[in-house]
């Protein structure tokens, strides 16, 4: 009976078994953490009951690992509502860059509130809005800047401009890819079967990404040639879709929800070229790796590489929900009406989003995340040596993946979710990715001082797991 419940937690966390997909009831998640996993202990009586109110009330198609119930934070550090502290080291998703409670953009947004939420920016004018839109273009150099409100509207967003400026209906995107869940993104995604079953979809092609730790073609970087990059032209276009048929390349500077996968520098080169030889768009999905994330803003300068339109989500609100799509002028050039939503560009958001890039700009960021992620990597290096249950170590600035692997060096994904639980028993927050790793993506400003604590707790829930 045990070992039923945890093949369906499993199931639930994304760990697909052969011939079997059932989802898991929310009353068993309630089960899972009191019986099962033994993390009830960890947590105080506030939290058990509104973890029990909620797994009756709302839908059980998300997915939470273990039971923390938040109730305040600051910078790094969330409390949980029985007081509880834990140094967050996923910034919520990669959404919290300036840190919680960021006094600067508390007051953005306060002064903002004073004076109105809502405008309809898509059918009046308002001036925060505009000033972020310079911002934007500061720091990235695209001219055009298109608001919503979440990272899988941007892709969305992106789809339908490139349907438009080109009169074609084809897509790529690449294996292990995560562009969102409405129907036009969750076409481009190919990360779990489940997230994609009974769904339509739009017509769109998968290649190989650069996952150099397990190629796909049992190659080895760098006399593999890029052999990944090259299909796009060997194989997609001769055999399954014309160029003259494909709208756009859609990609991830790095890889996010499929497993915080770095591809070395050739990669985007070689599809960026691909891309301008074919009369194809490149859009670069930034949506989790932007925003000063990985050092620069765009993450596609860690490749010397600029896509035709970017893609921003998630860190970009400061907190709040705000997505974008960034193209130059000759791209969007499409006229009134064509697309437009109602929140897109609202005022808080707005707001927000310009008191935290501006924060971020004024604290030299980039070279902090440089610094710190290079730090990280060492750190997280040396376990490497005295656990070999972690079998890769990678990534770019603050986001960094940790692959775990059996002995063998396949994928654990049972091993890397115990790991992930004795973590937050000892007072971390972490997140899974891909088929067997685990992420870490701490807010930008997080110090010296917690991100040495972080990992030490992380090297105690090593040992703890039993490894």
């Amino acid at each position: 009976m045990a070992q039923e419940k945890t093949e369906e937690f499993e199931k639930a966390q994304g760990v697909e078994k052969p011939g079997k997909n059932k989802a898991m009831e929310a009353g068993q998640y309630f089960d899972f953490f009191e019986h099962e996993a033994g993390m009830f202990n960890t947590v105080g009586p506030k939290a058990r009951e509104i973890i029990e109110q909620d797994c009756k009330i709302t839908s059980a198609c998300t997915a939470r690992p273990y039971p923390l119930v938040v109730d305040s934070a600051k910078g790094s550090v969330i409390r949980d509502i029985d007081g509880r502290e834990y140094i967050d080291l996923v910034a919520g998703i990669a959404v919290m860059n300036a840190g919680y409670s960021n006094p600067e953009v508390k007051a953005a947004i306060s002064a903002q509130l004073e004076k109105m939420t809502h405008c309809g920016y898509g059918d009046f004018f308002a001036e925060p809005p505009v000033k972020l839109a310079k911002k934007l273009s500061e720091l990235s150099g695209y001219s055009k800047v298109f608001y919503c409100n979440s990272g899988t509207e941007a892709v969305e967003a992106a789809i339908k401009l490139a349907f438009w400026k080109t009169k074609r209906q084809g897509l790529i995107s690449f294996y292990n890819s995560f562009h969102g869940r409405t129907l036009g993104s969750l076409s481009l995604t190919c990360s779990k079967a489940r997230q994609k079953e009974h769904f339509p979809a739009l017509r769109t092609a998968h290649s190989h990404y650069a996952y150099c730790y397990r190629c796909p073609f049992k190659l080895e970087y760098p006399s593999c040639g890029i052999e990944c990059a090259k299909e796009l032209e060997n194989l997609i276009f001769r055999r399954e879709l014309s160029p003259m048929d494909t709208a756009a390349v859609f990609v991830e500077p790095v890889q996010g929800e499929g497993g915080y996968i770095v591809p070395p520098p050739e990669f985007h080169r070689e599809v960026r070229q691909i891309c301008t030889d074919n009369d194809v768009l490149l859009v670069a999905d930034e949506v989790q790796a932007g925003c000063f994330r990985t050092g620069p803003f765009l993450a596609m300068e860690n490749f010397e590489v600029r896509a035709e339109i970017s893609c921003f989500a998630k860190a970009l609100g400061g907190g709040l929900p705000l997505g974008a799509m960034l193209a130059d002028r000759e791209i969007m050039d499409w006229p009134q009406g064509v697309h437009s939503n109602t929140f897109g560009g609202n005022l808080l958001a707005s707001a927000a989003s310009l008191a935290s890039l501006e924060f971020l700009e004024k604290e030299n960021i980039e070279d902090r995340v440089k610094e710190l992620g290079s730090q990280m990597k060492q750190r997280l290096g040396e376990l490497q040596e005295n656990f070999p249950c972690i079998g890769d170590v990678r990534g770019l600035g603050l986001m960094v993946g940790v692959e775990i692997v059996k002995p063998d060096k396949s994928i654990d994904p049972i091993r890397r979710d115990r790991i992930l639980r004795e973590a937050f028993k000892e007072g971390i927050l972490l997140l899974p990715c891909g088929d067997s790793v685990i992420r870490f993506s701490p807010p930008l400003v997080i110090t010296d001082e917690e991100l040495d604590s972080g990992l030490e707790k992380f090297q105690k829930a090593l040992k703890k797991a039993g490894i």
